[in-house]
């Protein structure tokens, strides 16, 4: 008699492969989820980033039930959809917070696991720190330069072709260095920058929202909601009080 695939979703070798390998990076979480959203493999750094100890700790659990509010529930949402639909999350810019309300920038692959038969049966995935692996003197003088003159003054428009111009570097020249030393897109590189940015107005500041949204180059009121909903998972005002 032929047996189903279970919740295992993966041979256990092949779990017990993967942790281990996972384990051995640490600015990599990497997880496999059945199809209710829960954690059934995870590696030693998904566990770290919720202050938790053990793997015992998150296996059989949701995000939603080992990180409190919207930090747990949008993980939890971004399952349900994979899973429900199918369609992949690729190298999603994301804001996450580490233990406890630490700010920490990701950029998220959630991929749905099929069986034999095509069927979905559950999703695997990782979520990569963004952090500059080289020191800041090792980039090249005339990109720091219009990389420092961007950060500085994040109020004026500009797009990846203008940073590319005003680092003397051709699009897709700018665009590998910036994937190789930021492991980010240019396009990235600018939300990250100008989302951080409105993140720390929103919590050390009492400027309006509006005054923030300006400030970090956004000229329309809902063109920067739609951007800081899209990866932090909430609104600006819901930032702001969480």
């Amino acid at each position: 008699m032929k047996i189903k695939p279970t919740a295992a979703i993966l041979p256990i070798v092949d779990v017990a492969v993967l942790e281990n390998l996972f384990d051995q990076v640490p600015d990599i979480a990497f997880f496999v989820k059945d199809m209710a959203g829960r954690y059934t493999a995870v590696n030693a750094s998904l566990v770290a980033r919720h202050g938790l100890r053990d793997k015992s700790e998150v296996i059989g659990q949701r995000p939603r039930d080992i990180c409190p509010g919207d930090y747990g529930g949008i993980p939890s949402q971004q399952d349900m959809t994979v899973l429900r639909t199918g369609q992949p999350i690729l190298d999603h810019l994301e804001l996450h917070w580490y233990e406890p309300h630490k700010p920490g920038w990701c950029l998220t692959t959630k991929l749905p696991l099929r069986d034999a038969s095509g069927t979905i049966v559950g999703l695997i995935g990782i979520s990569r720190d963004v952090r500059t692996p080289i020191q800041t003197r090792d980039i090249p003088v005339k990109v720091a330069e219009a990389l420092n003159y961007f950060e500085a003054n994040l109020s004026e428009p500009i797009t990846p072709a203008m940073l590319a111009r005003q680092a003397g570097l051709p699009p897709h020249g700018f665009a590998r260095f910036m994937k190789r030393f930021f492991g980010l897109t240019p396009s990235q590189f600018i939300a990250k920058t100008r989302i951080t940015a409105a993140s720390q107005l929103l919590r050390e500041t009492d400027k309006s929202v509006a005054a923030v949204a300006l400030s970090c180059g956004f000229y329309d009121h809902s063109a920067f909601t739609r951007a800081f909903r899209k990866i932090t998972g909430m609104s600006p005002s819901r930032f702001r009080t969480s």
